[in-house]
């Protein structure tokens, strides 16, 4: 039984001030990428060899040439599809079962609750054991996906370094850096590394490697954030060159 309090919450600090500006951030966030993926333009520089992790890795037929590293084997999609509906649903899949991001929008979005000690609005709570939210069990697949996305960020920002350096390559390293921070900081990274171990003595390379993302654990929010303000950032950066509203600052030619 729930406490009988009449009133929905005692605290009188402003409780719903988090809430708020995490739902504000997330919708945003999803707006520009909803409008990016949907545009289909100003993903690639092909003088500096710049592609957005928004459109990585390329694979239909519509891909410039220079962005389809992997060759284009897919047909071009019909309608308002574009390249990225190939990879959105695992980046989407790895971000919203994660668990920071529940808790995130299960706050911030529907109120389940919206703070600590402020009653929610729902008359009963099944936790994840239904559907949709039972696809919450998802989340170490969606680890693999997101992992195996991460190397080829990871080949694409030093693939651009053949064409010289500029800031469009720092933006691109710090990028998949960020991006390596989150996934390698995720709670299923860490059980694969150490998990179902009864004696971390036997296995020194596992428990070693288990410390160390225990550590980046601890920062998994602030990672969580920063990684996917900054892919918003990089894509920006891109697109803002592509179309030639701005010029790419080069350090080496």
């Amino acid at each position: 039984m729930r406490a009988q309090i009449a009133r929905r919450t005692l605290r009188t600090d402003r409780w719903w001030l988090p809430p708020l500006v995490t739902f504000g951030g997330l919708l945003l966030i999803s707006i520009y990428a909803a409008v990016r993926t949907f545009m289909g333009d100003y993903y690639w520089v092909d003088e500096h060899r710049y592609l957005t992790p928004m459109y990585s890795p390329c694979l239909s037929q519509e891909c410039l040439p220079g962005a389809a590293h992997f060759g284009r084997p897919l047909p071009e999609f019909p309608g308002f599809l574009t390249p990225p509906v190939i990879i959105i649903p695992f980046l989407l899949g790895f971000r919203l079962t994660c668990y920071y991001y529940r808790k995130a929008y299960y706050r911030a979005a529907w109120l389940s609750p919206p703070a600590c000690a402020v009653a929610e609005p729902h008359a009963k709570y099944t936790g994840e054991t239904r559907f949709p939210l039972v696809m919450q069990n998802l989340h170490r697949y969606f680890f693999y996906a997101a992992s195996l996305l991460l190397l080829i960020n990871v080949y694409d920002a030093f693939y651009a370094l053949s064409a010289g350096v500029g800031l469009g390559n720092l933006v691109l390293l710090v990028n998949v850096g960020l991006l390596a921070a989150y996934t390698l900081s995720c709670h299923s990274c860490r059980h694969i590394a150490g998990g179902r171990l009864k004696h971390f003595s036997k296995h020194p390379v596992r428990y070693w490697t288990w410390t160390q993302i225990s550590k980046l654990n601890a920062r998994h929010m602030q990672l969580a954030w920063a990684s996917l303000i900054f892919v918003c950032v990089t894509d920006l950066y891109i697109a803002l060159v592509a179309s030639g509203t701005i010029t790419d600052l080069r350090f080496v030619n």
